[in-house]
């Protein structure tokens, strides 16, 4: 028989990222655009739709390196629960205590509200914020700050402001 080595277990993932038939999408529609643009025979028009094409094209690779572009590692004991946020440069891991605040906030944009993921964390001694929008989710907001507060990487106080507080909880007359 041979030798067998046990992985360690991490547990479960837990990922979001832009729907890879979103980005597919935009792939083909780049090579379309840069079809055109060659069969073009007006030249500002050539260069508009070749701009298009590239502009497109670069959207697409970007979505296809930042997936999954939102991650959860559960963990136990001292290697607890992780976010893992993946840019254009590669993953970047925060520890529970070093997310200050997790929120959905939303905006008005083209005539209705659109909401959004905000993350204040601490990075490297600096306060970033992290704004993510359903393009990036590939779901509602809502349901992945649902999942930070389940394992603990956003505080129930933060996330829904104004519905617990000290005063607030069941029992509390």
């Amino acid at each position: 028989m041979g030798d067998v080595t046990e992985q360690p277990q991490v547990g479960p993932r837990l990922t979001w990222s832009t729907p890879l038939p979103a980005l597919i999408v935009a792939t083909l529609g780049a090579v379309a655009l840069g079809v055109a643009a060659v069969l073009s025979t007006d030249p500002p028009g050539r260069l508009l739709i070749g701009l298009g094409a590239v502009l497109l094209l670069v959207l697409a690779l970007i979505g296809f390196r930042q997936r999954p572009r939102l991650e959860v590692r559960t963990g136990t004991g001292a290697d607890g629960p992780r976010l893992i946020v993946r840019g254009v440069l590669g993953p970047v891991e925060y520890a529970p205590e070093q997310i200050r605040r997790a929120r959905v906030v939303s905006f008005p944009r083209l005539g209705r509200r659109v909401p959004n993921l905000e993350l204040d964390v601490e990075h490297r001694g600096d306060e970033r914020l992290l704004i993510f929008g359903r393009w990036d989710l590939g779901t509602h907001p809502q349901d992945v700050l649902d999942a930070l507060v389940v394992h603990r990487l956003a505080r129930l106080s933060d996330a829904y402001p104004g519905e617990i507080g000290p005063d607030d909880r069941p029992g509390a007359w």
